[in-house]
């Protein structure tokens, strides 16, 4: 078990629409940018990424560092209130709020579907999910094309 799509020449061979040396670099698990990983390689959950960190791990660490990065644009913002006009300055603290408690469930929810399938516990360096899958399945966004 693991994440991604294998689009090497063993899978879907997507790989061989490439030229050299990209096919190559692609096509191999060890020389695929990280970035692009999981876009051409089916991956296992312990397999040992650049960090050090098994691909779980990792994806755990990434999922929260974009909680922690819009807590720190809340900070930088409100730390801008003497130099910005009320309204807007309002008017972005309440979007970046918005983008906070968004993050914070888009988190919860990514996790603990993967956690479904890989087993493995959220590293306990991590915030512990607020919101539990059941809860988060229902919620139905104003998006007639993803519902």
């Amino acid at each position: 078990m693991g994440l991604g799509f294998d689009r090497t020449v063993n899978g879907s061979r997507a790989v061989t629409q490439y030229n050299p040396p990209l096919d190559k670099i692609y096509g191999n698990i060890s020389t695929c940018p990280e970035k692009l990983l999981l876009w051409f390689h089916h991956v296992s959950w312990n397999y040992r990424m650049n960090s050090g960190n098994t691909l779980w791990t990792e994806l755990c660490f990434r999922y929260d560092h974009g909680v922690q990065k819009v807590r720190e644009f809340q900070k930088v913002w409100d730390r801008m209130e003497k130099y910005i006009d009320r309204p807007r300055f309002l008017a972005v603290q309440a979007k970046l709020r918005i983008q906070a408690r968004d993050a914070v469930w888009w988190k919860d929810a990514c996790l603990q579907y993967f956690q479904c399938f890989s087993r493995q516990p959220i590293p306990y360096e991590l915030e512990r999910p607020i919101h539990n899958l059941e809860e988060l399945k229902k919620i139905k966004l104003p998006m007639g094309h993803h519902n």
